[in-house]
Parts: structure tokens; sequence; C-alpha cells
């Protein structure tokens, strides 16, 4: 009986301690995946930002080239402007 009941005690321990290195393995398993996860949303985000300022630097750029025709047209009808008076004045 005595034998009976160590096999079953060496089982049981056994069972268990088999269940816990399941359980560890599965925990760092589920922890790398979350990791990898981790670090992917971190490279999307940072391509998003670069995307984004990409963007702005391109809208920036247009801006100023329409900035630079305004100016330019400005300064055209400030020319006519100014001929037309002197036309006005002769």
């Amino acid at each position: 009986m005595s034998t009976l009941l160590i096999v079953i005690i060496a089982v049981v321990v056994l069972v268990v301690v088999i269940g816990l290195l399941m359980s560890v393995a599965n925990n760092r398993k589920r922890n790398r995946q979350i990791g990898r996860a981790q670090v992917e949303a971190k490279r999307d985000d940072v391509s998003h930002h670069r995307e984004q300022a990409q963007q702005a630097e391109s809208e920036a750029a247009q801006a100023e080239e329409r900035a630079k025709r305004a100016a330019a047209e400005a300064e055209l009808n400030e020319r006519k402007a100014s001929e037309r008076e002197e036309e006005l004045e002769r």
C-alpha cells in the first residue's frame, strides 16, 4: 500500500511540474508575441508620423509657391497700375 501511495504522489508531483513548465512556456510565448506586436505597432506609428511630416512639408512647399506667385502677380499689377497712371499724367 505504501508503495502505491508513493507512486501516486510521484505521478501527481510529475503532473504538477509538467503543468507548471507548460504554463511558463506559454507565458513566455505570449510575452514574445505581445512584444512583437508592440514593436510592429511602434514601427507603424513611426511610418505614420513620417508620412504626416512629408505631407506637411509638401503642403508648405505648395503654399510657399502660391505665395511667390501671388507676390509676383501683385508686383505685376502694381507695375501695370503705375504704367496706367503715367499714361494718364501724360
